[in-house]
Protein backbone atom coordinates (compact mmCIF):
# COMPACT_ATOMS: atom_id res chain seq x y z
CA UNK A 1 0.00 0.00 0.00
CA UNK A 2 2.87 2.35 0.65
CA UNK A 3 3.89 2.21 -2.99
CA UNK A 4 0.31 2.96 -4.09
CA UNK A 5 0.14 5.94 -1.77
CA UNK A 6 3.26 7.39 -3.30
CA UNK A 7 1.78 6.80 -6.76
CA UNK A 8 -1.41 8.72 -5.95
CA UNK A 9 0.32 11.75 -4.52
CA UNK A 10 3.17 11.45 -6.97
CA UNK A 11 0.71 11.63 -9.84
CA UNK A 12 -0.83 14.78 -8.45
CA UNK A 13 2.43 16.45 -7.53
CA UNK A 14 4.01 15.67 -10.88
CA UNK A 15 2.62 19.02 -11.96
CA UNK A 16 4.65 21.05 -9.48
CA UNK A 17 5.73 24.24 -11.24
CA UNK A 18 3.51 23.24 -14.19
CA UNK A 19 -0.16 23.50 -15.12
CA UNK A 20 -3.05 21.12 -15.52
CA UNK A 21 -4.71 22.52 -18.63
CA UNK A 22 -8.41 22.74 -19.43
CA UNK A 23 -10.05 24.52 -22.35
CA UNK A 24 -10.85 27.74 -20.45
CA UNK A 25 -8.80 27.28 -17.27
CA UNK A 26 -5.53 25.99 -15.97
CA UNK A 27 -4.79 24.59 -12.52
CA UNK A 28 -1.59 25.17 -10.59
CA UNK A 29 -0.15 24.83 -7.11
CA UNK A 30 -1.19 27.47 -4.60
CA UNK A 31 1.24 30.32 -3.92
CA UNK A 32 1.58 33.21 -1.50
CA UNK A 33 0.26 35.76 -3.98
CA UNK A 34 -3.13 33.97 -3.84
CA UNK A 35 -3.61 35.06 -0.23
CA UNK A 36 -5.38 38.35 -0.94
CA UNK A 37 -8.04 36.73 -3.14
CA UNK A 38 -8.48 33.76 -0.81
CA UNK A 39 -8.96 36.07 2.14
CA UNK A 40 -11.54 38.12 0.23
CA UNK A 41 -13.47 35.03 -0.85
CA UNK A 42 -13.42 33.40 2.58
CA UNK A 43 -14.70 36.65 4.09
CA UNK A 44 -17.64 36.79 1.66
CA UNK A 45 -20.94 35.70 3.33
CA UNK A 46 -22.50 34.50 0.06
CA UNK A 47 -19.52 32.33 -0.85
CA UNK A 48 -19.37 30.98 2.69
CA UNK A 49 -23.06 30.08 2.50
CA UNK A 50 -22.53 28.19 -0.76
CA UNK A 51 -19.79 26.18 0.93
CA UNK A 52 -21.56 25.74 4.31
CA UNK A 53 -18.51 27.38 5.86
CA UNK A 54 -18.16 30.04 8.56
CA UNK A 55 -17.41 33.57 7.36
CA UNK A 56 -13.77 34.44 8.00
CA UNK A 57 -13.45 37.08 10.72
CA UNK A 58 -9.67 37.32 11.11
CA UNK A 59 -7.70 40.38 10.02
CA UNK A 60 -5.67 39.88 6.84
CA UNK A 61 -2.42 40.23 8.82
CA UNK A 62 -3.35 37.34 11.11
CA UNK A 63 -4.66 35.28 8.19
CA UNK A 64 -1.37 35.75 6.34
CA UNK A 65 0.66 34.39 9.25
CA UNK A 66 -0.71 30.90 8.71
CA UNK A 67 -1.30 31.07 4.98
CA UNK A 68 2.14 30.11 3.70
CA UNK A 69 2.36 27.18 6.10
CA UNK A 70 -1.04 25.90 5.04
CA UNK A 71 -0.32 26.03 1.30
CA UNK A 72 3.22 24.68 1.58
CA UNK A 73 2.25 21.78 3.87
CA UNK A 74 -1.39 21.00 3.06
CA UNK A 75 -1.32 17.46 4.48
CA UNK A 76 -0.64 13.98 3.19
CA UNK A 77 -4.15 13.43 1.84
CA UNK A 78 -4.93 16.91 0.55
CA UNK A 79 -3.82 18.63 -2.64
CA UNK A 80 -5.05 22.23 -3.13
CA UNK A 81 -4.86 23.98 -6.49
CA UNK A 82 -5.57 27.47 -7.78
CA UNK A 83 -7.90 27.94 -10.75
CA UNK A 84 -6.70 30.47 -13.31
CA UNK A 85 -7.96 31.67 -16.65
CA UNK A 86 -5.70 30.74 -19.54
CA UNK A 87 -4.13 34.20 -19.35
CA UNK A 88 -3.22 33.77 -15.67
CA UNK A 89 -6.01 35.48 -13.71
CA UNK A 90 -6.69 33.74 -10.37
CA UNK A 91 -10.46 33.19 -10.21
CA UNK A 92 -10.92 30.38 -7.70
CA UNK A 93 -9.62 27.21 -6.13
CA UNK A 94 -10.15 23.47 -6.37
CA UNK A 95 -8.91 20.68 -4.16
CA UNK A 96 -8.41 16.95 -4.24
CA UNK A 97 -8.65 15.79 -0.62
CA UNK A 98 -9.61 12.94 1.73
CA UNK A 99 -7.41 10.74 -0.46
CA UNK A 100 -8.15 7.18 0.62
CA UNK A 101 -5.31 4.90 -0.46
CA UNK A 102 -6.99 1.66 0.63
CA UNK A 103 -10.16 2.29 -1.39
CA UNK A 104 -8.49 4.21 -4.25
CA UNK A 105 -10.83 7.16 -3.95
CA UNK A 106 -10.71 10.87 -3.20
CA UNK A 107 -13.04 13.81 -2.74
CA UNK A 108 -12.93 16.93 -4.91
CA UNK A 109 -14.22 20.43 -4.32
CA UNK A 110 -14.24 23.72 -6.21
CA UNK A 111 -15.05 27.37 -5.68
CA UNK A 112 -15.05 30.07 -8.33
CA UNK A 113 -14.66 33.10 -6.12
CA UNK A 114 -14.60 35.80 -8.81
CA UNK A 115 -18.22 36.50 -9.70
CA UNK A 116 -17.23 37.85 -13.12
CA UNK A 117 -16.59 34.23 -14.09
CA UNK A 118 -19.79 32.64 -12.80
CA UNK A 119 -22.18 30.85 -15.18
CA UNK A 120 -19.68 30.80 -18.03
CA UNK A 121 -18.38 27.24 -17.76
CA UNK A 122 -15.16 27.97 -15.90
CA UNK A 123 -16.03 25.77 -12.93
CA UNK A 124 -17.03 22.83 -15.12
CA UNK A 125 -13.87 23.23 -17.18
CA UNK A 126 -11.67 23.20 -14.06
CA UNK A 127 -13.40 20.14 -12.64
CA UNK A 128 -13.11 18.30 -15.96
CA UNK A 129 -9.39 19.12 -16.14
CA UNK A 130 -8.83 17.88 -12.58
CA UNK A 131 -10.83 14.68 -13.13
CA UNK A 132 -8.95 13.89 -16.35
CA UNK A 133 -5.61 14.48 -14.63
CA UNK A 134 -6.45 12.30 -11.61
CA UNK A 135 -7.66 9.37 -13.70
CA UNK A 136 -4.76 9.61 -16.14
CA UNK A 137 -1.94 10.11 -13.64
CA UNK A 138 -3.00 8.24 -10.47
CA UNK A 139 -4.51 4.86 -9.54
CA UNK A 140 -7.61 6.52 -8.04
CA UNK A 141 -10.74 4.70 -9.24
CA UNK A 142 -13.48 6.89 -7.77
CA UNK A 143 -13.91 10.62 -7.24
CA UNK A 144 -16.79 12.04 -5.24
CA UNK A 145 -18.07 15.39 -3.99
CA UNK A 146 -20.89 16.95 -2.05
CA UNK A 147 -23.09 19.99 -2.54
CA UNK A 148 -25.82 21.56 -0.44
CA UNK A 149 -29.14 20.08 -1.51
CA UNK A 150 -30.51 23.49 -2.57
CA UNK A 151 -27.49 24.39 -4.73
CA UNK A 152 -29.04 23.35 -8.05
CA UNK A 153 -26.55 25.38 -10.09
CA UNK A 154 -23.61 23.43 -8.67
CA UNK A 155 -25.42 20.12 -9.14
CA UNK A 156 -26.07 20.87 -12.81
CA UNK A 157 -22.44 21.81 -13.26
CA UNK A 158 -21.24 18.51 -11.80
CA UNK A 159 -23.82 16.54 -13.81
CA UNK A 160 -22.48 18.15 -16.97
CA UNK A 161 -19.02 16.97 -15.92
CA UNK A 162 -20.26 13.38 -15.62
CA UNK A 163 -20.92 13.06 -11.88
CA UNK A 164 -24.04 11.18 -10.74
CA UNK A 165 -25.94 11.33 -7.45
CA UNK A 166 -25.53 8.38 -5.10
CA UNK A 167 -26.63 9.59 -1.67
CA UNK A 168 -28.27 12.34 0.37
CA UNK A 169 -27.32 12.95 3.98
CA UNK A 170 -27.47 15.51 6.78
CA UNK A 171 -24.31 16.61 8.54
CA UNK A 172 -23.80 19.35 11.10
CA UNK A 173 -27.24 20.78 10.41
CA UNK A 174 -26.83 20.90 6.62
CA UNK A 175 -28.48 18.70 3.97
CA UNK A 176 -26.08 17.46 1.31
CA UNK A 177 -26.31 15.69 -2.02
CA UNK A 178 -23.36 13.40 -2.78
CA UNK A 179 -22.20 12.72 -6.32
CA UNK A 180 -19.52 10.44 -7.76
CA UNK A 181 -17.62 9.52 -10.87
CA UNK A 182 -15.92 6.16 -11.28
CA UNK A 183 -13.05 5.41 -13.59
CA UNK A 184 -15.29 3.24 -15.77
CA UNK A 185 -17.72 6.16 -16.28
CA UNK A 186 -14.86 8.45 -17.21
CA UNK A 187 -13.43 5.95 -19.70
CA UNK A 188 -16.86 5.38 -21.23
CA UNK A 189 -17.40 9.14 -21.69
CA UNK A 190 -14.02 9.39 -23.44
CA UNK A 191 -14.95 6.56 -25.78
CA UNK A 192 -18.33 8.14 -26.55
CA UNK A 193 -16.68 11.48 -27.25
CA UNK A 194 -14.13 9.81 -29.53
CA UNK A 195 -16.83 7.90 -31.41
CA UNK A 196 -18.89 11.05 -31.83
CA UNK A 197 -15.88 12.95 -33.14
CA UNK A 198 -15.20 10.24 -35.72
CA UNK A 199 -18.75 10.43 -37.08
CA UNK A 200 -18.56 14.18 -37.75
Amino acid sequence: MKHQKQSVLGGLKAYKEKYIHGQKTRLRQKKLSDARNDYKWQSDPELARLDAAPVLKLSFAVYLLDYLDVISRPGKNRYPLAVETTDGKHIGNCTCYDIDEDNSEAQVGIMIGDRDYWDQGYGADAITALVDHVFRQTPVNRLYLKTLDWNIRAQKCFQNCGFTEYERASRNGYNYLFMEMKREQWQKSLEEYRDESLTH
